[in-house]
């Protein structure tokens, strides 16, 4: 029964290659559209993002700082995180916007 089996395999004929290559062009195209594409637009969405930050935003940094940014440079911004206290940060620091931790007591 075994030798019936392996008589009847394919002995990787002229075009064996083409089912090799669809095979790799699938695996290639699947981590495409699952790896690097979502990938590129976070890195997108996060670039306009920070192009986007304003005077006034309350924001997180990636260390995890929380604060209203005071003021905007060119590649930096200054956060105030509490009573006055302004840290200078890179612009690519920031993290995300978020509005509902940060509220100045006065």
């Amino acid at each position: 029964m075994l030798t019936y089996i392996l008589l009847q395999s394919s002995s990787g004929g002229p075009n064996a290659w083409m089912g090799n290559a669809v095979l790799f062009g699938g695996i290639i195209l699947i981590f495409y559209f699952f790896m690097l594409r979502p990938q590129q637009k976070k890195q997108k969405d996060q670039k306009g993002f920070i192009e986007s930050v304003k005077k006034g935003d309350n924001v997180v940094t990636i260390g995890g700082m929380h604060g209203k940014i005071h003021a905007i440079e060119s590649d930096y911004v200054i956060i105030e995180v509490d009573k006055g206290a302004k840290i200078k940060f890179d612009k690519s620091s920031i993290s995300f916007e978020n509005s509902k931790t940060y509220a100045k007591k006065t």
